[in-house]
């Protein structure tokens, strides 16, 4: 297995809380302890540095407790950025900070027409994009993914709101294989996932509950929630590398290592 240098994009947690509740995850009547949430995110990111990725970090913005999943700011494929456009008012304002820190970088830049958040929702896998809907991304949006990246995009109906993402329910693991949670899906796009990954890793549910499946892979090394133990085995047992870290600070507002995580592809040969 070989893998792969990723660049990365990071928000550090500095104005991380729980304030209100737009998923089964959130509980604003829970204490947050925002100091380990910041030293649980920067092991999360020396992981990264230690496997030797590149990591780029956008400027956190008062009022903004979410802002730290950076995977929901925008899609990047082959140089390309779309922006996104949240569901929930309360993640709004994050959406124009990501556009200019993309346009910035240098990014050619699409703006979305319909409700799209990002790689929470989008993960290329191979010559295909995997879309989520049901909770957040609306299906209208896979059109314009489609069109802008020109890859074919498949529709993953997500069933289960504690997987309200994608990210939340299938990790890419590299370009022929995933791990996924089959009841997290409708019938038909288990169907799918059967036929197009025929020898995917299958999680428990015990595993996606703590965020399991919100990895992040290389193509050799896995960096995925510590607590993940089943699915860390299985991993192993296929030949790759596992890295377990603590995001259980984060955990509470429904986020783990994928979620902390945008993947920037600058050109082609990065995929």
């Amino acid at each position: 297995m070989d893998a792969t240098s990723q660049r990365l994009l990071m928000c550090r947690p500095t104005y991380f809380a729980v304030d209100y509740a737009i998923n089964p995850w959130m509980d604003p009547s829970a204490p947050v302890d925002a100091a380990l949430a910041v030293r649980q995110w920067e092991q999360l990111r020396q992981t990264y540095l230690d496997l030797g990725h590149t990591v780029e970090e956008i400027t956190p913005v008062p009022g903004l407790p979410d802002m730290v999943f950076a995977a929901n700011g925008g899609t990047v494929i082959d140089g390309k950025a779309m922006a996104v456009q949240f569901r929930d008012p309360q993640r709004a304002d994050e959406a124009p900070a990501f556009r200019a820190w993309f346009e910035a970088a240098g990014f050619e830049m699409y703006d979305p027409k319909h409700v799209n958040e990002g790689e929470g929702d989008v993960l290329l896998a191979g010559d295909h994009l995997l879309a989520g809907t049901g909770f957040r991304t609306a299906h209208a949006s896979h059109a314009q993914l489609q069109e802008v990246f020109g890859y074919p995009v498949i529709t993953m109906q997500l069933v289960d709101p504690r997987f309200y993402h994608l990210d939340t329910a299938l990790t890419v693991l590299d370009e022929r294989t995933v791990a996924y949670l089959p009841e997290a899906f409708s019938p038909g796009s288990q169907a799918v996932l059967r036929r197009l990954f025929p020898d995917a890793v299958h999680a428990t549910m015990a595993d996606a509950e703590v965020l399991g499946l919100n990895a992040v892979s290389d193509g050799r090394h896995v960096v995925l929630p510590a607590q993940a133990t089943d699915l860390a085995g299985k991993l192993r047992d296929r030949g790759y590398e596992t890295i377990g870290v603590d995001l259980s600070e984060l955990r509470k507002a429904g986020g783990g290592p994928k979620c902390c995580t945008l993947r920037l592809r600058q050109g082609k040969a990065s995929k």
